[in-house]
Parts: structure tokens; C-alpha cells; sequence
């Protein structure tokens, strides 16, 4: 049984077209981070199950939360995407295929004259980083989209609640030697200054390093 997880804050905006569009594919979970508006309600009318934070704990901490729901519910498999609609929930199918022969499914986005000057930086150090440290190599430590065959969780549950959880999942995934593929994503910039900035770009990097040594 495959379920959608879909973290989001303030996206009432947006998050019914994503749910829409996504349900076709699978239970849709909205994690409501603490939102100000009115995405639970929204993510609600549009079909998905709603769980609700009372605050903002952060991204890692809405994808620890559907994917615990998710599993609960009976999951053999999680998805991730964001709720700004910057993914085409049209691909999932694609990392449901991949899936049947890997542990974890990576999303990888294109350079493109389109991707913020920092996220490009970003994702060429966390690259290098990721290879040096943990002998893997991952084109976009940062992307979102991905999925997850739901026996490996406990392998590669994390305990970032910001930003830094893909960057986590990615550390977990070469410690525990997990079999993982990557597949090309499309991606669109809604907000160049949402998500990842430089100040979050260094602070994971240093993760990435500190993470190499740390045990469960």
C-alpha cells in the first residue's frame, strides 16, 4: 500500500492542487506544520488525511510524523514531496517502479538557469561531501522528492526536524548500506527563498560531518 507524505506550512494556497493531483497515486498524508492558515483545512476538503502540529517543529519533524502515521496505516511505501507544488506528483510512478528493486528512490534535479544561485552551490558541496564521508554518490543531497520501501525505516530514521533531514536520510543511507537509485526530476522555483538557504546550506554541511561519526 503506497502513501503520499506531503509536509507543508502555510500552503493553503496551494496545497488542495497538490493533494488533487497526488491522491490518484496513493493515500495522500498533510503533515500541517503549525501553519497560521488554512492548509489543514484545505488539505482536508481536497482528500487527504490531515495530522496536525500545534507549532511549527519543522520539516523533519512533519516527515517523521506522516511517515509514523503512514506506517500505522498499514504503508509498504512512502513518498515524499513537498506541498509548494515545486513537484510533479505526475513522476511518482517512477519512483514506485525503482522502488521495486531498491531500498530508497532519490529524486535528482537538473542544473538549470531556472535553480537559484544557492541551491546549485549547495548541492555541489553537499555532493562532494557526501562522497568523501560516506563513499557514496548522490547528485542532489537536497531534493525533497523521494520514497522509501517502509522495512528500511528504522535504518534510516533520522532525528533532524529542519531542513537537514534529506541530508540525514543521505548520511543514514551510506552507513547502513542501503541499496538506493537516483531518478531525474522537473522542479519548479515557485519562491527562490523558500527552503535552503546559505545560513541552513553551511549548518548541513557540518551535519554531514559530525553525522559520520555519530551511532544510534
Amino acid at each position: 500500500m503506497n502513501y503520499i507524505v506531503i509536509a507543508a506550512l502555510n500552503e493553503g494556497s496551494r496545497i488542495a492542487d497538490v493533494v488533487k493531483k497526488t491522491k490518484k497515486y496513493g493515500h495522500v498524508i498533510v503533515v500541517d506544520d503549525g501553519s497560521s492558515d488554512d492548509t489543514a483545512d484545505v488539505a482536508r476538503e481536497a482528500g487527504a488525511l490531515v495530522a496536525t502540529h500545534m507549532i511549527n517543529m519543522g520539516k523533519g519533524a512533519a516527515m517523521r510524523t506522516g511517515t509514523e502515521l503512514a506506517i500505522e496505516k498499514g504503508a509498504s511505501t512512502v513518498v515524499y514531496l513537498d506541498g509548494d507544488g515545486q513537484h510533479d506528483p505526475s513522476e511518482i510512478p517512477i519512483f514506485l517502479k525503482e522502488l521495486k528493486s531498491v531500498d530508497v528512490v532519490i529524486g535528482s534535479r537538473r542544473f538549470n538557469k531556472n535553480m537559484p544561485l544557492v541551491r546549485k552551490l549547495g548541492k555541489w558541496l553537499t555532493k562532494t561531501v557526501t562522497k568523501i564521508l560516506y563513499g557514496i554518490e548522490v547528485n542532489d543531497c537536497l531534493n525533497g522528492y523521494r520514497a522509501i520501501n517502509t522495512n528500511i525505516y528504522k535504518n534510516i530514521r533520522w532525528q533532524a526536524n529542519n531542513y537537514a533531514v534529506e541530508a540525514e536520510m543521505i548520511a543514514w543511507i551510506g552507513k547502513e548500506k542501503l541499496k538506493y537509485k537516483e531518478v531525474v526530476t522537473k522542479t519548479i522555483y515557485h519562491d527562490v527563498h523558500k527552503g535552503v538557504n546559505a545560513v541552513h546550506g553551511f549548518s548541513i554541511i557540518w551535519n554531514l560531518i559530525m553525522w559520520r561519526w555519530r551511532k544510534r
